[in-house]
């Protein structure tokens, strides 16, 4: 299963609490204060892992705690600090925060209030009250998410000339905690935008080695898939497939509006456009509605440059309906092709390297 968009619960560990101890050994009856520091707590940390491609881990680890640091020792001796926990995420991965103001309070017994920190469920599902913190792209990239909390002093720090046995100590700081939120979107080079069995996956798997499920049906594809598209001079190209876009995508009709994020970083989109009409619409329609899609669930992705593919040229009224289409929109650069015998894909690809890689 996919997952691109996943809440957690994050929490740092706490300091260690410093000691209070004085040295006691054979002929050293009296000696001074020995008490050593906490260790530091460890911190949540998320890294970015090329070789995961989705969230679904967290969505059945939602509770991320690091360790607590150890506690100071006698003999001046420190704690162990606390492991970090560590998030592994796919490059292009957005991290947001859930304020704490939003985060309903809970009374306990006593009738004092407190954050439900802990309770995934207590917060609607809102994307305006996030804030996001790192949008995590390249892999390898680092960014702490909660800071452990620092260990208390022992009381060794606090001996001087007028205090020689002081009993003072210091106990740990809290960690940091919160809820967050993490969602991919995928980096690609372009996106394919199209209606569904319009022949995206098919096409995806002709520019490249990918091997998306393909069917004579609407909604083969469920979940993005990513293909690379390699040069003989070793430059590569790639490419996002994501489900067919209906009217109404951008409002969360069909499957669009949870993937289209996934192509608002590429910087060209492909439309294809199934030029034979065979499922009852007008090529030019398609095109017209697609482009309004993309426009209404973000502006500045209807501005994106974009290429029209006019598929399934092999089928016997596609020649007509191109002649139409491009009396419709003039102007732009269309490449025919036929994905399922391979017919333009060579072209295609020049294309691509010309426009992505140039």
């Amino acid at each position: 299963m996919f997952v691109d968009r996943v809440r957690i619960v994050a929490r740092a560990g706490n300091g260690g609490p410093g000691a209070c101890s004085f040295l006691r050994e054979k002929n050293m009856p009296d000696g001074g204060p020995d008490g050593g520091n906490g260790g530091r707590g460890g911190s949540v940390v998320i890294v970015v892992d090329p070789h995961v491609n989705n969230l679904i881990k967290y969505r059945y680890a939602p509770h991320q705690f690091a360790k607590n640091g150890q506690n100071g020792g006698k003999k001046q001796m420190s704690g162990r600090s606390g492991a970090d926990c560590i998030i592994s995420v796919p490059p292009g991965t957005v991290v947001s925060r859930i304020p704490d103001e939003v985060i309903p309070v809970e009374p306990n017994e006593w009738g004092e209030g407190r954050k439900t920190h802990d309770d995934l469920a207590s917060v609607p599902e809102d994307p305006a009250v996030l804030e996001p913190v790192a949008d995590l792209v390249k892999p390898g990239d680092k960014f702490v998410l909660c800071n452990g909390g620092r260990g208390g002093r022992g009381n060794m720090n606090f001996k001087s000339s007028v205090n020689q046995a002081p009993r003072r100590y210091e106990n740990g700081e809290e960690g940091e905690r919160g809820q967050f939120q993490l969602e991919l979107k995928s980096i690609a080079d372009a996106g394919l935008v199209g209606y569904p069995n319009a022949g995206k996956s098919t096409l995806l798997s002709r520019l490249s080695n990918a091997h998306p499920k393909i069917a004579p049906y609407p909604f083969t594809t469920l979940e993005p898939m990513i293909g690379v598209i390699e040069y003989p001079d070793f430059s590569r190209v790639t490419v996002a497939d994501i489900p067919g876009l209906i009217e109404g995508a951008h409002e969360g009709v069909g499957l669009g509006h949870e993937f289209l994020r996934h192509i608002e970083r590429c910087r060209v989109l492909l439309f294809v456009i199934d030029m034979s009409g065979q499922e009852g619409r007008d090529p030019r329609d398609d095109y017209a509605q697609l482009r309004k899609e993309v426009s209404l669930y973000q502006k500045e992705l209807g501005e994106r440059p974009y290429l029209i593919i006019a598929n399934k040229m092999d089928l016997p009224e596609s020649a007509e309906n191109l002649k139409k289409f491009k009396r419709r929109v003039p102007k732009r650069q269309i490449v025919p092709i036929s994905a399922d015998n391979d017919k333009g894909i060579s072209e295609l690809k020049v294309l691509f390297k010309i426009d992505l890689v140039a």
